[in-house]
C-alpha cells in the first residue's frame, strides 16, 4: 500500500510565526493547558462589527468567561449575554453596567430573576407562561423577548427542543406579557451552534417577521428587537462559508422579511465565532497502543479528553484540528483521552492522522479550542484539575 506523507495545513489556521510564538510561550508549562490570543478575539469582534454594522454584539459569556476576554470585549464596547447570576457577578465585578446585559437563559429561578433585577438588569428572555409569570413578579415592568423553537439542522452542535417555543405559543406569550405589565420587546432565535447552513437564518427570520407583523396588526403591540443569537462558525476541520457570505445573506433575509421597517434593534450573541480560533490547547501523547496484534489503527492517548474540556467531541460533533509535529508517513489513528471512562474517546470514526515519527511524550496542538473548552472542563474527575488557561504574551 502506498504511503502518504503527513501534511497538516497549519497555514489554514495560523501563521508559522504565531505557532512558534505559542510553542515558545508554553515550553515550560505543564500540559494540558489552553493558550488564548486576545489579538484574535479583538479582530473577530471588529470583523463582526464591520460585516454586521447594524447589529449590537452581546457576547455569550459561557463560551469563554476568562476575565481577560471579558475585559477586552468590555473595552471594545460589547454587550453581554448572561446565563446565570454567577456570570452576572463576574461582569459587575469587572465594571460592566447592567444596561449592557441580557439575562439570556430561559431556565431560571425566580430568586435569580429578582437578583438580576435588583442589580439593574431589565432585559429578559422567556419561552413559557410559567417563566413569564416569574419575571412579572420578580422583575416588574421589564423588557421581555420571546425565544422561538428552531430545529438546528445544519449545525454541528444543535440546540433544538430544549429552548424556545413554537410561534403559536409565542403569540400567547406576547399577549400574556401585556396583561402581566411587562414590555413585549422582541423575538429571538438561535440557529444552532457552529451552523454551517446560512439557510437556518432565513427560516427563522421569516418566522420572526411574521410574528412582528401579527403583533402589530392583531395584538396592537410594536415589537422593537430581533435577537438572532449566535451560530456563526469557527474554523474547525470541516470548511464553512466566510463571515462576509453569512453577513450578505442575513442582510438579504432581513430585507426580504422586514422591507424598509427593520426592527429598531438587532442583536447577535456570538460565542464560538468570537473565541474559538483564539485558543490552542497544548497536550501531550501519554501512550500509543494497539488492542491486538493485527489491529490496523493505533490508539493515541492524550492527557486531555472529554472531561478535560473537549466534551464537544461527543458523537464527534466538533472536529478540532489536531497538529502533531514531526515528519514521515501519515498513520491513521484513534484519538482518546486519559480518564478511566469508556466514553473518553475523542475520534474513532472520523479519520485523524499523525506522522509515524510521533512518540510518547511528544506535544500535540489542538487548534480552535478557545471556546467551550475551559468552561466545560470538569472540576476533579479522576482527580484531574480543571484546564489551565494562559493569555499569550
Amino acid at each position: 500500500m502506498e504511503e502518504t506523507p503527513y501534511r497538516f495545513p497549519l497555514e489554514n489556521f495560523m501563521s508559522s510565526e504565531k505557532f512558534e510564538r505559542i510553542k515558545a510561550f508554553g515550553k515550560d508549562k505543564e500540559t494540558p493547558f489552553l493558550v488564548l490570543d486576545l489579538d484574535v478575539i479583538k479582530a473577530n469582534y471588529e470583523a463582526l462589527r464591520t460585516k454586521l454594522p447594524y447589529a449590537k454584539v452581546y457576547y455569550a459569556v459561557k463560551a469563554n468567561p476568562d476575565d481577560a476576554v471579558v475585559s477586552l470585549l468590555r473595552d471594545l464596547g460589547s454587550n453581554f449575554d448572561v446565563a446565570t447570576r454567577y456570570e452576572l457577578d463576574q461582569l459587575l465585578r469587572l465594571g460592566v453596567g447592567p444596561d449592557r446585559l441580557s439575562f439570556g437563559n430561559t431556565i431560571k429561578k425566580e430568586r435569580d430573576i429578582a437578583y438580576f433585577y435588583e442589580k439593574g438588569v431589565r432585559l429578559f428572555v422567556t419561552d413559557s407562561p410559567s417563566d413569564l409569570d416569574k419575571i412579572s413578579r420578580a422583575a416588574p415592568g421589564s423588557k421581555v423577548f420571546f425565544r422561538l423553537l428552531t430545529e438546528g439542522l445544519g449545525a454541528d452542535w444543535p440546540l433544538s427542543k430544549k429552548f424556545g417555543s413554537h410561534p403559536d405559543l409565542a403569540r400567547q406569550l406576547i399577549k400574556l406579557s401585556v396583561r402581566l405589565g411587562l414590555e413585549p420587546y422582541g423575538i429571538s432565535f438561535h440557529p444552532g451552534s457552529q451552523q454551517r447552513d446560512v439557510g437556518a437564518w432565513s427560516s427563522a427570520i421569516t418566522t420572526a417577521g411574521q410574528l412582528f407583523r401579527w403583533a402589530r396588526e392583531e395584538a396592537n403591540v410594536k415589537l422593537k428587537m430581533l435577537n438572532m443569537g449566535g451560530g456563526f462558525p469557527a474554523d474547525y476541520v470541516e470548511p464553512t462559508d466566510t463571515l462576509q457570505q453569512y453577513a450578505e445573506d442575513i442582510s438579504r433575509f432581513l430585507d426580504n422579511n422586514f422591507k424598509a421597517e427593520w426592527p429598531e434593534e438587532v442583536i447577535i450573541e456570538p460565542g464560538r465565532s468570537m473565541a474559538g480560533n483564539a485558543g490552542v490547547i497544548v497536550a501531550e501523547v501519554v501512550n500509543i497502543a494497539k488492542k491486538s496484534v493485527h489491529e490496523r489503527y493505533p490508539w493515541v492517548f492524550l492527557d486531555i479528553g472529554k472531561f478535560g474540556g473537549l466534551i464537544e467531541t461527543l458523537d464527534e460533533a466538533i472536529k478540532y484540528p489536531i497538529y502533531f509535529e514531526g515528519s514521515g508517513n501519515a498513520r491513521e489513528i484513534i484519538v482518546a483521552g486519559p480518564t478511566c471512562d469508556s466514553m473518553d474517546i475523542l475520534y474513532e470514526k472520523w479519520t485523524y492522522t499523525m506522522p509515524d515519527s510521533a512518540r510518547i511524550g511528544d506535544r500535540v496542538y489542538i487548534l480552535t479550542t478557545g471556546a467551550y473548552t475551559q468552561s466545560y472542563s470538569s472540576v476533579y474527575f479522576n482527580g484531574f484539575p480543571p484546564l489551565s488557561s494562559y493569555i499569550l504574551k
